[in-house]
C-alpha cells in the first residue's frame, strides 16, 4: 500500500460481467480483526502525523491535525471500539473519511487492500458478540481464506458526537 493515496480516480464498479453488483472497499486490520469501510467514503489514506490534543474532546477522539490548511478531526478507533490500546508503529496509517458530509481521520493499525466484492458474498452482521459493537457492523464479507467485517460509517457515531466532532473543525 502506498503511503499515501487519493481515491479520486477509482471509480466503484456497478456490476460486473454477471450483472452481480460490485462494492468496492478500503480494507485494514484493528488487531486481529480486518474491517472495510466503502471505497467512496474514504478520500484518502495518509501515513501517521503530529497530532494535536484538544482539550475537553471525547475519549475516542485523539486530537486535530492540518490536512491541507483544513483542520480536522482525528479518531482512535481502537479506542471507539473499546479495544486495548496499541502503540502505532510504521504500519499505522490516518484514513481519510467522509461521513454525513464531515470529514474526520480515523486511526488503523494497518491499511491492507482495496478489495472488489460481489455484493453477494456479503452475509448479515451475526448474532453472536464480536469486539466492535455490532450497531456498527453491516455486514461480514466471506473471503477465500478470512472474513471482512464491514462498517457502517454513518452508525459509528451518535448525532451529540457528530455535532461536536464537527465543533473541532
Amino acid at each position: 500500500m502506498p503511503d499515501k493515496w487519493r481515491t479520486d480516480d477509482v471509480r466503484a464498479d456497478e456490476s460486473s460481467k454477471g450483472g452481480e453488483e460490485l462494492l468496492q472497499l478500503v480494507s485494514f486490520k484493528i488487531g486481529d480483526e480486518e474491517y472495510g469501510v466503502d471505497i467512496l467514503e474514504v478520500q484518502e489514506i495518509n501515513r501517521m502525523t503530529e497530532i494535536t490534543r484538544v482539550p475537553r474532546s471525547p475519549g475516542f477522539v485523539e486530537g486535530v491535525i492540518n490536512l491541507r490548511g483544513k483542520v480536522i478531526p482525528i479518531i482512535d478507533l481502537r479506542k471507539r471500539f473499546r479495544m486495548e490500546p496499541k502503540e502505532r508503529d510504521k504500519d499505522s496509517r490516518i484514513v481519510v473519511v467522509s461521513i454525513d458530509g464531515q470529514v474526520m481521520g480515523m486511526i488503523v493499525d494497518a491499511v491492507l487492500e482495496v478489495l472488489r466484492l460481489q455484493t453477494d458474498t456479503i452475509e448479515p452482521p451475526p448474532d453472536i458478540a464480536t469486539t466492535v459493537d455490532s450497531a456498527y457492523i453491516q455486514g461480514v464479507a466471506k473471503l477465500d481464506d478470512r472474513l471482512l467485517i464491514l462498517i457502517d460509517l454513518t452508525r459509528v457515531f451518535s448525532e451529540s458526537e457528530k455535532a461536536a466532532l464537527s465543533q473541532m473543525q
